[in-house]
Order: C-alpha cells, then sequence, then structure tokens
C-alpha cells in the first residue's frame, strides 16, 4: 500500500512555536523590592541590593558589548545579546515559578497545621521547627533568591534596549515535530514495519 506523500516543510501558520519567558512573566512571578524587603525584615534574612544588582547587570552587558564590538556586525551582536539576556529572564522566570510553588506550599502547611484536630501536622520535638515553619522559611529565602535574579534580567533587558536600540523580546523557537511525543513517534516507527 503506497503512502500518501507529506512534505517535510511545514507552512509558516502551522509551525507550533515554543515560547520564552518574558520579563512580565519575571514580574509577575518574582517579588518587587518592597515585597523583597518585607520578606526579608520579617525571617531576618540578607537584605537585598535592588538597584545596585539591576545597575551592576546594566554596566555588565553594556561592557561585554563595547569588548565585541570590533568583532561583531551589528545583527551578530544583537542575536549574541538576545540569548544572553534571555539566559537571565529565563534563569528569573524559573526562579520566580520555584518561589510561587514554595509560597503555595508554606501556605497548605500552615493551613494544616492550624487545624488541632491533624496530629500529623503538629509542631516537632522541642528544639526542631514545625514542617510549616521550614516551608515559610525556604519560601521567604526563595523570595529573596527570586527577587535578586529578576533584578539582574531587569538591568541585563534594559541594557540590551540601550545597546541595540529596541525592546528585549524572548526568541520562540520552532518545536519539532509538534504533538508527537517519544512514544507516539515510537508506536508510528513500530507499525511502518508492518508496511
Amino acid at each position: 500500500m503506497a503512502k500518501p506523500a507529506t512534505s517535510s516543510r511545514q507552512s509558516a501558520r502551522d509551525v507550533a512555536l515554543r515560547k520564552g519567558a518574558t520579563v512580565e512573566m519575571v514580574r509577575l512571578t518574582c517579588p518587587d523590592s518592597a515585597q523583597a524587603l518585607k520578606i526579608a525584615e520579617s525571617f531576618g534574612t540578607a537584605i537585598v541590593d535592588s538597584d545596585g544588582i539591576r545597575d551592576l547587570h546594566e554596566r555588565l552587558i553594556s561592557e561585554t558589548a563595547d569588548a565585541l564590538s570590533d568583532g561583531l556586525g551589528e545583527k551578530a551582536m544583537q542575536i549574541h545579546l538576545q540569548r544572553i539576556v534571555g539566559a537571565f529572564v529565563g534563569s528569573a522566570h524559573g526562579a520566580g515559578q520555584f518561589y510561587s510553588r514554595a509560597v503555595t506550599d508554606a501556605r497548605d502547611a500552615t493551613a494544616k497545621a492550624a487545624n488541632d484536630s491533624r496530629d500529623e501536622d503538629l509542631d516537632g520535638p522541642v528544639g526542631y521547627d514545625s514542617a510549616a515553619q521550614r516551608k515559610r522559611e525556604s519560601a521567604a529565602d526563595m523570595g529573596v533568591q527570586a527577587h535578586a535574579l529578576r533584578m539582574a534580567a531587569e538591568g541585563a533587558v534594559a541594557a540590551y534596549k540601550q545597546i541595540v536600540g529596541e525592546t528585549w523580546k524572548p526568541f520562540d523557537r520552532p518545536v519539532e515535530n509538534p504533538g508527537h511525543s517519544l512514544d507516539r513517534q515510537a508506536a508510528e516507527a513500530q507499525m511502518s514495519a508492518f508496511d
């Protein structure tokens, strides 16, 4: 039985794209300066120099571009900086997602601990923190880290705009074989043996 010919090229509108993290996504998931300060004061963690981190990363990207300017053309510089800034934004977004999950876990554990009829959520032995307390402290640590990475990403994005003259946008890369899982691909390969 003959198979219908399939085109190896997909039309532009049929290509699925893998969306990259945006600065807006980072701002939605990572604490801002006011919230980071509130977390640091409430949990006794280090107070992050938000403006210092942002400014340092802006200078870092600018100085990198200056050092590379003789060796890279305008388009090559834009592509290079696109990737570098994308790494900063992606890292901050990942930390923000981790922070959001940690806050949810801390809230759940704290709510369970408030229920007097649950034995498994009672405080631990004397001298040890309860599970809920450990989760709250972990969420606080994650919040400060996510904020620091947010400031680094915002500095990198600001430098990109200064150097390239455009607002940074994530590169949306095409997904290979959209909708095909590895299991499905394996099944198709096995079934082709019967043709």
